[in-house]
C-alpha cells in the first residue's frame, strides 16, 4: 500500500469516527484506491446507515481533504445499482466493488459480490429502437460537425461529438460507458488502440481545425452498427 493511500485511509477512518460515528459500514473508493489521485482529488466515501430512508450525498473538507460522502442503506444502494445499470454507467458498482473497508459489516459481502457480478456482466443490450435512436442523433451531430465553419461553433459541436460518439461506440458494442474522465477511460479498457485514435483525432481538430480524422473514426463506428441513419426515423409519432 502506497504512502498516499495509507494517509487517505487513515483520514477516511477519522472522517467516519468524527462525522459518522454511528454508521453501520463505510468504504473508501475513487482515485486514491485506484492509485490515480491528483492534488485536487476527493476522498470518496460510501457510508451505510440501515436506518436512512433515502440516499443523499454531501461535500465538505476534513483535514485539508475535500470529501464526497454518499450516504446509503443496503436498500437504497441497490436502487442506484439498478439505475446505473440501465444507463450503462456503473458509477456506484465501481465504488462498491473497488472500495476499501473503513468500517466493516456483514452487509458489505453481498453488496460487493453484486457490484462485481454486475460489472462483469456488462450493461443491458441496446434494443433496436435504442440503437436506431443513437444512430440517428450521432448522424445528425456528425453532419453538424462536417458542415460547421465557425471556429467557436465547431468547438461546441466537437465537445458534444466526442462524448456522444464514444458513448455510442461503447454501448452499441455492449460495454459500459462513462462520464467525464471515465468516458475515454472506459473505451481504453475495451480497446486502447481505438481510445488513442479517438484522442489523437480530436487533438488534431482542437489544435488545427483538421476534421477528417474525427469524421473517418465516427463514420467507421456508425458503419459497424448499421451506418448513418436519417431517412425513415421518427420519434413520438
Amino acid at each position: 500500500m502506497s504512502d498516499q493511500l495509507q494517509k487517505a485511509l487513515l483520514t477516511a477512518r477519522s472522517v467516519i469516527e468524527n462525522r459518522y460515528p454511528d454508521c453501520n459500514a463505510a468504504l473508501l473508493a475513487g482515485s486514491f484506491v485506484r492509485g490515480q489521485a491528483t492534488a485536487t482529488s476527493d476522498l470518496d466515501l460510501v457510508v451505510f446507515y440501515e436506518s436512512v430512508a433515502a440516499s443523499y450525498r454531501e461535500s465538505f473538507t476534513f483535514d485539508q481533504y475535500p470529501v464526497e460522502a454518499f450516504i446509503h442503506s443496503s436498500t437504497t444502494i441497490r436502487e442506484f445499482f439498478r439505475q446505473d445499470r440501465e444507463r450503462g454507467r456503473p458509477s456506484m458498482q465501481r465504488m462498491v466493488a473497488e472500495g476499501l473497508v473503513v468500517r466493516d459489516h456483514p452487509m458489505l459481502v453481498p453488496l460487493k459480490t453484486q457490484a462485481e457480478t454486475e460489472l462483469l456482466a456488462g450493461p443491458p443490450v441496446l434494443s433496436l429502437t435504442e440503437m436506431n435512436r443513437a444512430r440517428y442523433f450521432l448522424t445528425d451531430l456528425l453532419d453538424d460537425f462536417i458542415g460547421v465553419s465557425d471556429r467557436t461553433d465547431g468547438l461546441g459541436i466537437a465537445a458534444r461529438l466526442l462524448e456522444q460518439a464514444t458513448d455510442f461506440r461503447l454501448r452499441a458494442s455492449g460495454h459500459w460507458t462513462g462520464q467525464g474522465k471515465w468516458l475515454i477511460r472506459s473505451l481504453a479498457i475495451v480497446d486502447p488502440v481505438e481510445a488513442k485514435r479517438l484522442a489523437d483525432a480530436f487533438n488534431v481538430y482542437f489544435r488545427s481545425d483538421q476534421k477528417q480524422a474525427v469524421i473517418d473514426l465516427v463514420e467507421q463506428w456508425l458503419d459497424s452498427h448499421g451506418g448513418r441513419y436519417f431517412d425513415g426515423f421518427s420519434i413520438g409519432k
